[in-house]
């Protein structure tokens, strides 16, 4: 056991009562009490630790957010450019042949969900392939083209 020096200290008397009712309470001597709390001060880090814990947590949860709202982004104009493509190209069938283009639509359909479920079984996902420096929407002019 190292030997400890002696220390002299004033303190406000609000601040000694304090001391001396938490000493009590917790059935410790004034010293230990002070000892422990000066260590503390001294050492921030301690305190620090968790904070910065929660930090790194909060900026990873951040991060993921930004690509979810990223991906969310392409989908939404992926989606859209599709659609307006699909709409501006497909002639409209004549009444004879919509019997038959709703059977092939409904089987190709059918080959889509499974082809669908294979790729999100395997975990292979499209906007994983894509850049992270991929701008997050489309520009305007972008938009106005047909494809």
């Amino acid at each position: 056991m190292s030997a400890k020096s002696r220390l002299s200290v004033y303190l406000e008397p609000t601040l000694l009562r304090a001391l001396e009712r938490f000493a009590l309470e917790h059935r410790k001597s004034k010293s230990l009490v002070a000892e422990a709390a000066i260590s503390a001060f001294l050492a921030p880090d301690a305190v620090e630790r968790p904070d910065a814990a929660l930090i790194r947590r909060l900026d990873h949860q951040n991060r993921t957010a930004e690509r979810a709202d990223r991906n969310l982004a392409i989908v939404i104009e992926m989606l859209a450019l599709f659609i307006r493509f699909w709409l501006t190209t497909t002639p409209t069938l004549p009444e004879s042949a919509q019997a038959a283009a709703r059977a092939k639509g409904q089987s190709r359909y059918d080959g889509f969900v499974v082809a669908l479920g294979r790729r999100l079984a395997k975990g292979g996902r499209f906007v994983d392939g894509l850049s992270p420096d991929a701008p997050s929407s489309a520009a305007p002019r972008d938009r106005d083209e047909g494809a």
